[in-house]
């Protein structure tokens, strides 16, 4: 009669679940105890039950397997920095060979190194020059339609200015006319001192006037 296969999960029952616990320790020790005898391996175990008892077995010591632990650990953390070492290094052959063939690449678009190619390659390399140039010369033509605007705005400006410019003789002249005038006609009025104040203030007023108007300093 074939024995019946127990599901492992957790035993509801507290009074099975401590003579389980009690078989499968006993059990468990043996096994490590035999593991140390066959194969010369030094072993140390630590089991807590429920209740927080402890239970342990070592084949040696138990302080000194946990020594060698220790040991183990330390010498395993001073290995990861050369660890690290061998990935950055690796990372910087990846970067190297990337820079390399990027320079090839780039010495190829200016005509050298094309010995190695193929006629496939060559055609590759022709299109790919072909839409540079492409977009070299959409970038040239808008500078170009920049520059010739910037030009026409300039141009309108400076006929503007020109315009303005022509117009100051001609006001200046009226502007001469109007002072001759108004001193020949001061010239027929009686003497008289408040009268005389008046016209130069007026005379004042309208050439500080003229000049706002001319643009004259």
């Amino acid at each position: 009669m074939t024995r019946k296969r127990i599901q492992i999960k957790k035993i509801d029952n507290i009074s099975s679940r401590q003579v389980t616990f009690s078989k499968r320790r006993k059990g468990l020790f043996k096994k490590a105890q035999e593991l140390s005898t066959l194969c010369d391996a030094d072993i140390a175990l630590i089991v807590f039950s429920a209740t927080s008892k402890l239970f342990e077995y070592a084949s040696s010591s138990m302080q000194q397997v946990i020594e060698r632990r220790d040991r183990h650990s330390a010498m395993h953390r001073l290995d990861r920095p050369s660890i690290e070492l061998q990935i950055e290094s690796d990372s910087n052959d990846i970067l190297r060979k990337k820079v390399e063939e990027k320079s090839r690449e780039l010495g190829q678009l200016n005509g050298e190194d094309l010995q190695g190619l193929t006629l496939q390659d060559l055609q590759k390399l022709e299109e790919h020059l072909k839409r540079g140039l492409t977009n070299v010369s959409k970038v040239k033509d808008e500078k170009v339609m920049q520059e010739i605007s910037t030009l026409k705005r300039k141009g309108e400006e400076l006929m503007v200015e020109n315009q303005r410019l022509k117009q100051v003789p001609s006001l200046i002249h009226v502007h001469r006319q109007s002072s001759e005038s108004i001193i020949s006609n001061s010239s027929n009025l009686p003497e008289d001192g408040g009268s005389d104040t008046s016209l130069k203030l007026g005379l004042v007023n309208f050439n500080h006037h003229l000049k706002l108007c001319v643009g004259m300093p």
